[in-house]
């Protein structure tokens, strides 16, 4: 069995997992939106995002896990190179973040939610689930523990979401940590968020997703110099 494989067979076999990845998911779409809220788009669409961070680094702990238990030396006959076993498990768990994007997106379509732009609201969760993946396997390349990486991750989510305009509006947020809030994923996705809704001009509209791309090479760049073995 392939790299690919089995790390898409590994990921399913979870029910935290299938939790995160379908039931969370179609539970968001019959979250309402309110007319006079700050969030224009409804609760789920506008919070899916710490989903997609949770759901990120529970797909990149079994990277954590195979460099505890000695798993990878059992995949296959042969020497698996770091690229190689990074690379196809990086396809893997991309393609496994399509399944609940795909749901909510389809789901409120036919729940006949205003989502503005339906193509652009696909090509930012894309970018910001990839991105978020990228950064789950760059944080859990420094753990050797997978209980305390997962934990820490968690607090770190919550304060990331917190000042970078999710949980709360980027407005009333002090400039010394709207400024930080710059160099944060979270913040370019709820940018891209805002343009979406606002129906901002394409350029107005790629320039979160460009920034969300270049977060996810800095990061994969970080998470490949850990050995896998």
């Amino acid at each position: 069995m392939s790299i690919f494989k089995f790390a898409l067979k590994r990921s399913f076999q979870s029910k935290t997992n299938l939790l995160f990845l379908i039931v969370l998911p179609v539970l968001l779409i019959f979250l309402p939106s309110e007319p006079d809220s700050w969030i224009s788009l409804p609760y789920g669409f506008h919070y899916f995002g710490v989903v997609l961070l949770f759901v990120s680094v529970r797909l990149a702990v079994i990277l954590l896990e195979d460099r505890q238990q000695g798993i990878i030396k059992r995949i296959a006959m042969a020497p698996v190179s770091n690229l190689s076993y990074l690379t196809q498990n990086v396809l893997a768990f991309s393609l496994i973040l399509l399944l609940p994007i795909l749901l909510l997106i389809s789901g409120g379509i036919f729940y006949g939610h205003e989502l503005y732009h339906t193509g652009r609201l696909f090509l930012l969760y894309v970018c910001f689930a990839f991105a978020a993946l990228s950064m789950s396997l760059a944080w859990v390349s420094i753990y050797r523990n997978k209980e305390t990486s997962f934990l820490v991750f968690m607090v770190i989510v919550v304060l990331m979401t917190l000042v970078s305009g999710i949980m709360l509006p980027i407005e009333i947020m002090p400039d010394n940590i709207e400024k930080v809030a710059y160099s944060l994923p979270t913040y370019w996705y709820n940018k891209g968020l805002t343009a979406i809704v606002s129906q901002a001009s394409l350029p107005e509209f790629l320039l979160p997703l460009v920034i969300l791309l270049a977060f996810s090479l800095l990061f994969l760049l970080i998470g490949s110099k850990r050995k896998i073995v």
